[in-house]
């Protein structure tokens, strides 16, 4: 039967046992790779990087890109629809794909979304999923 309660070490005190990690970690991928967008998504506490960085270089393929954010556990979003839905059909068990057209987008709206996204999704939901970001965007009120 398996322990219910940490287990007290030897004049170490007691012993964390490590608590997965859940929630949703994005990279933006060369199209969507705006400073502004992944500051503020921070900000808000989230887990965001962007090409480039030290895992990515600025000038990496889309399929390097796709491959190296699930290599880190990243789902990645992304402006570049075409390349990246025959990508998702090439490698199925990518990380997860976020995908939306550039231009029915401000600045505001995809911080709003995305920070809805990674707020109410969790990692594991994302393998082998391709999904619209307009799924979170916020409603529009009419009067």
């Amino acid at each position: 039967m398996p322990r219910l309660r940490p287990r007290l070490r030897p004049n170490k005190g007691w012993k964390r046992w490590p608590v997965p990690d859940l929630r949703s970690r994005l990279h933006l991928d060369a199209d969507t790779s705006i400073k502004t967008l992944q500051e503020a998504l921070v900000a808000r506490g989230h887990d965001v990087t962007r090409t480039p960085n030290g895992w990515m270089a600025s000038d990496a393929d889309d399929e390097t890109q796709l491959l190296g954010a699930t290599a880190w556990g990243r789902c990645i979003f992304t402006f570049n629809i075409r390349d990246f839905v025959a990508l998702a059909q090439r490698y199925p068990k990518h990380g997860g794909i976020v995908l939306a057209a550039q231009a029915s987008w401000t600045l505001s709206g995809l911080i709003a979304a995305l920070d809805r996204l990674l707020s109410e999704t969790q990692a594991d939901e994302w393998i082998g999923q391709v999904r619209w970001l307009n799924e979170w965007r916020a409603p529009k009120h009419t009067r």
